[in-house]
């Protein structure tokens, strides 16, 4: 369970909330330009452009959850149990394992204009990383400031949506979640007027009452709503240090708290790391569940042009600052 936005003050922003019962090994890595990706379709290719991002290094192979790359594209995989297909190899077909996908799109790519041309011609294949790591099923948000897409692969075939919200949670497909905020169109951060009838004196008796019938459960299609209305009500300053706490306020309205959602497997689901980056500028910026200290790592002209991955440890532990 996964929640993803964009958002836009004077820079552009992008980031999500990774919501599991477990940690994956995440750390904050930079993929340097030249970098050399094997392909699972016997091809390979130098990235054009570095990325940042979040993953999980095997073998010197990042495997992103989310990243950007140093033009501003931005992309993240999110859980779709149940409706990710992929299928074997196509010929005609560019076809590419699940697992490839971000650092493809942001090693090629500099916005989403020019990836979509080749995202047509995509096939997500069922080609795992090893025996041992089968292939999470997902769909992905694709975003850069101008534009903002959503792909997913069923049984259907590939699909790409526009996404007017920025917003990305779960299961259902985006199609149903862009269909069911037609039934929250009456929600309001406004103060409220009687409109129930001009016959019996209805008045507010608390602030917030606009937003009643707002969702507040965490399921997917609650926390699409929930972060929409969020994002897109959302008044901020746009220096870098209101646009960042800003973005980490609408992820927190929408955060798993451990103990609060218990799988079948009786694990308990949570808010593992918050990430915001800032797209304009290349900088990643993020919290962990027992760290909500915020840190950042830059892209830079020095680590753009490594010839190595360049890894971040994620701190471990709560830092907290004594005024006395």
């Amino acid at each position: 369970m996964c929640t993803c936005i964009n958002f836009k003050t004077k820079d552009f922003y992008f980031g999500r909330n990774l919501d599991l019962e477990y940690n994956f090994g995440e750390k904050v890595i930079i993929t340097p330009r030249k970098y050399k990706f094997e392909l699972k379709n016997k091809n390979s290719f130098q990235t054009k452009y570095a990325m940042i991002g979040m993953a999980t290094v095997i073998d010197s192979y990042p495997l992103y959850a989310d990243a950007v790359n140093e033009k501003g594209l931005c992309i993240a995989g999110l859980y779709f149990p149940g409706n990710a297909v992929y299928y074997k190899e196509k010929e005609s077909y560019l076809n590419i394992a699940s697992f490839e996908l971000i650092p493809w799109c942001l090693g090629n790519y500099s916005n989403i204009a020019e990836l979509r041309k080749d995202l047509e011609k995509i096939n997500i294949t069922n080609q795992a990383f090893s025996e041992n790591m089968p292939n999470a099923e997902l769909h992905w948000m694709i975003s850069d400031e101008k534009e903002c897409i959503v792909l997913e692969q069923t049984k259907y075939g590939l699909q790409i949506y526009d996404n007017p919200y920025g917003v990305l949670t779960n299961n259902p497909p985006f199609y149903y979640h862009d269909m069911n905020m037609n039934n929250y169109m009456n929600v309001s951060a406004k103060f409220p007027t009687n409109t129930f009838s001009e016959e019996i004196d209805l008045k507010p008796y608390g602030q917030g009452m606009g937003m009643m019938g707002l969702p507040g459960d965490v399921t997917p299609t609650s926390r699409f709503v929930r972060t929409a209305f969020y994002k897109l009500n959302s008044i901020t300053d746009e220096d870098e240090e209101s646009s960042i706490s800003q973005f980490f306020h609408i992820l927190d309205s929408v955060s798993m708290i451990k103990g609060s959602v218990i799988t079948k497997e009786n694990n308990y689901d949570m808010t593992t790391y918050s990430s915001c980056m800032n797209a304009s500028k290349g900088i990643y910026y993020f919290k962990t569940y027992y760290n909500n200290q915020i840190n950042a790592v830059s892209l830079n002209e020095k680590n753009k042009n490594e010839e190595n991955l360049e890894i971040y440890e994620l701190p471990k532990n709560q830092n907290i600052q004594y005024l006395n």
